[in-house]
């Protein structure tokens, strides 16, 4: 039996919903994969089309390669519905030279180095992107959800910064600080924090990911000696306008957080809300922040809303135990604050997916965490199913 997806048959009850003069819910989550509340009938259609667009399997005859990870937005994002997560992992190699220069192997093709070629490419027996040489750091990144990032976007910059402290002057031992992207802007998407926007988070994925340029990504990972380009990559760059990296990025911008799972029974209701409280307690807030508000946008579903991210959108060193690689502006171990809505919907945890459970990520946090992972470790053995109860209605 064909698979139904499930988007598609959610557009229509949001239409009817909506109906013309309907406000927006003040709540903006939804089911995995659904479009924001409150969208406009021209909004929704920017989403149908997005998703389309999303789902598109890109041929070699069409851009996609000659190398890549996926030739599909979906291949990846998939669980539990489309703009979730995925077993994948990419791969990325740097070389970082203390105390902060970071080299992202520009010159060898880059920093993520794709694990599958073209049909074109593997003739000529290159079944994969070399691995860079002189790095110094190896990393394995999961799949991230795409959910809520619109709302993301649209908290003030200001809000951000206010939660700074690189010099930790108020002594708590955290120091978060912002990202900043190659142009110097605040960032707040990937987990090195190097993505400004929406918009430029997509159109990285499509180099990155499927090996497809676009006006703001124009160039692709250099060929190996003796290969001729035109031969395995005849497409002229850029290979995708910006109008689709503008239906893609319009699709993430619109697709909604995940809502939190509902007590099932009081009894429930009090494990979870007891988690909540020593969550805050053990000091796991104030990083994993629980909400941000978006600024005045002159989108009615984008504005002024609560988001349930739990981040604080920051950079923080994470100590040796969960280095990986560095980033323009950033050190191996410093990581932004993972969001955790969505968390229930994970079957490995952190970046590279090395944690099988939750409570085996909370012990790997060290650094600016370790504090509040040994207030963790020191909560009895109910009070920390406590916090995992709770963590597991994210």
């Amino acid at each position: 039996m064909a698979s139904v997806n499930p988007v598609r048959l959610l557009l229509p009850a949001f239409v009817f919903l909506l109906g013309p003069g309907c406000a927006a819910p003040a709540d903006p989550a939804g089911e995995p994969g659904a479009p924001l509340p409150g969208l406009s009938a021209e909004a929704l259609e920017r989403f149908r089309l997005g998703l389309a667009e999303f789902d598109r399997i890109y041929s070699a005859e069409e851009g996609a390669g000659p190398f890549l990870n996926e030739n599909q937005c979906s291949a990846c994002h998939t669980h539990p519905a489309q703009g979730g997560t995925g077993e994948q992992s990419v791969v990325k190699d740097t070389r970082f030279e203390p105390p902060d220069r970071c080299d992202l192997l520009a010159a060898q093709g880059g920093d993520n180095v794709q694990i599958k070629t073209t049909p074109a490419l593997q003739a000529l027996g290159v079944a994969r992107r070399p691995a860079p040489t002189g790095g110094t750091e190896h990393g394995l990144f999961r799949v991230p959800f795409l959910y809520g990032l619109g709302l993301v976007e649209a908290v003030p910059e200001a809000d951000i910064l206010a939660r700074a402290d690189p010099d930790d002057r108020d002594g708590d031992g955290i120091s978060g600080r912002a990202g900043r992207d190659g142009n110097g802007r605040v960032a707040r998407f990937g987990r090195k924090a190097d993505n400004a926007t929406v918009a430029d988070f997509t159109a990285g994925a499509l180099l990155l990911e499927m090996g497809i340029t676009s006006p703001s990504r124009p160039s692709e990972s250099p060929l190996p000696a003796g290969i001729d380009p035109a031969a395995v990559d005849p497409v002229p760059d850029p290979e995708v306008t910006g109008e689709i990296v503008g239906l893609l990025a319009g699709f993430v911008r619109l697709l909604a957080p995940v809502a939190r799972r509902a007590p099932s029974d009081a009894e429930d209701r009090g494990y979870i809300e007891r988690g909540e409280r020593l969550f805050a307690e053990t000091r796991c807030a104030a990083c994993h922040v629980p909400s941000m508000t978006t600024g005045r946008n002159p989108d009615p579903a984008l504005d002024r809303k609560a988001v349930r991210l739990y981040s604080d959108l920051l950079l923080h060193d994470l100590g040796a135990s969960l280095a990986s690689v560095c980033a323009p502006g950033t050190t191996p171990t410093e990581h932004r604050t993972e969001p955790l809505m969505g968390l229930r919907y994970r079957t490995r945890y952190l970046h590279d997916g090395r944690a099988l459970d939750l409570f085996d990520a909370i012990r790997l946090h060290g650094g600016e965490a370790q504090a509040s992972r040994e207030a963790f470790e020191a909560l009895d053995r109910l009070e920390q199913e406590a916090v995992i109860r709770f963590l597991n209605t994210l």
